[in-house]
């Protein structure tokens, strides 16, 4: 169900089987194999051009894998319809945001594209939640970088999805800008949504993750489940240490 009670896509798990995406002659995955179910945070993990944000587009279905299959559920990525994106919340390096309206109105706008009856009280009630609701009519040009990203995120979440990914989203933030992000990200696991993000900041990572997925030159090179000593594991899988 989205959070207006429409029906779509059901699915408690994602399956990401042997993917790859090439442009060209440029590998941009190469073979990634992972799976990720309700209540769980998943990490991305790897330097810059090792294959997140190409595949957080082939998770959102913006992009199709040149190989492989990527699963919600029973369904494959490659019948993906309205029905499914409808349970996938995106917040990417563009923030998708309209400056000129107040933050109360471009929530409420996206909340109608997803075809909430209530968009208004929606947009009110996620404000509430990122702690802006005595900017709501504030126009969103006003705001700080941390503000405008605790909207987007609103943003990404208004319609109730249940896969939510997330492409570095805690650059920019300030101290509590990011404690509000990371609060969220696990009532979200809690809520039982299936949370996968990307992110280079793996202090902040430290004791949020269920899984981490390490990635460099568009390959997985390592796996864990409830990763511990995140950092010096991180180095470890980058230098070869382990395999």
């Amino acid at each position: 169900m989205t959070a207006d009670g429409a029906t779509g896509v059901l699915f408690d798990r994602i399956s990401v089987e042997d993917v790859s995406r090439h442009f060209g002659r440029r590998r941009a995955v190469s073979r990634v194999t992972f799976d990720a179910s309700r209540g769980h945070i998943v990490g991305l993990l790897g330097p810059n051009g090792a294959g997140k944000s190409t595949l957080l587009s082939m998770l959102a279905t913006l992009l199709r894998p040149t190989s492989g299959i990527i699963r919600y559920g029973t369904l494959n990525a490659s019948d993906a319809d309205a029905s499914l994106r409808a349970h996938i919340g995106v917040l990417g390096h563009d923030l998708f945001l309209y400056p000129e309206l107040t933050a109360r109105e471009n929530l409420a706008f996206f909340g109608a594209l997803y075809g909430l009856r209530n968009a208004d009280d929606a947009a009110r009630a996620a404000l509430d939640r990122a702690g802006l609701a005595d900017r709501a009519d504030d126009v969103v040009s006003s705001f700080s970088r941390g503000m405008r990203q605790r909207v987007a995120l609103e943003r990404a979440l208004i319609h109730g999805p249940r896969l939510v990914l997330l492409d570095e989203p805690f650059t920019g933030l300030d101290d509590a800008s990011t404690g509000a992000l990371v609060a969220r990200l696990r009532g979200l696991r809690d809520e039982g949504a299936i949370v996968v993000l990307a992110t280079h900041d793996l202090d902040l990572a430290e004791g949020l993750l269920d899984r981490a997925v390490f990635l460099r030159d568009g390959r997985m090179v390592h796996s864990v489940l409830r990763p511990e000593a995140l950092r010096s594991t991180y180095r470890a899988v980058m230098t070869g240490a382990i395999r």
